[in-house]
């Protein structure tokens, strides 16, 4: 199987397909639950004000979720940290994820407390059935 190196790459290219010069930073897959093996992935996306609008963040997670789907991964969710944020929320909905859940008042920035929204997405089937690899290794574990 692909390694995290090589999912990076594929979204930085993603990046300069989706805009030329860098007006995103690249989305980023993190593994999240700390086991030995695992088929999920937590995604971020961020986009500079000047691409907001634009399709940037769309090209960006759908070229994120097409590579991970690529991998034989099961899983990707979203922690949106802020309910207010709705292009973000917006984004992640248009491209088929669900909201799970709202933990509110998780965090302080803008002189506000803020909640965290969690988002999922199924890949290549969710846990419907068993998985076809025995997923990304994660090292140091």
């Amino acid at each position: 199987m692909r390694g995290l190196r090589t999912l990076m790459l594929i979204l930085l290219a993603a990046v300069f397909a989706a805009g030329g010069p860098l007006r995103a930073l690249p989305c980023h897959a993190e593994i999240v639950p700390p086991c030995h093996e695992t088929a999920a992935v937590e995604d971020s996306v961020y986009v500079g004000p000047d691409a907001v609008g634009k399709g940037v963040g769309k090209a960006l997670l759908s070229a994120l979720i097409a590579a991970c789907e690529g991998l034989g991964l099961r899983q990707m969710c979203a922690v949106i940290g802020d309910s207010g944020n709705a292009a973000s929320i917006g984004l992640h909905a248009a491209l088929g994820f669900e909201r799970k859940g709202v933990f509110p008042d998780m965090g302080y920035k803008f002189g506000r407390w803020v909640d965290l929204v969690w988002m999922q997405r199924s890949l290549n089937g969710g846990g419907a059935r068993e998985p076809d690899a025995p997923g990304m290794e994660l090292s140091g574990v």
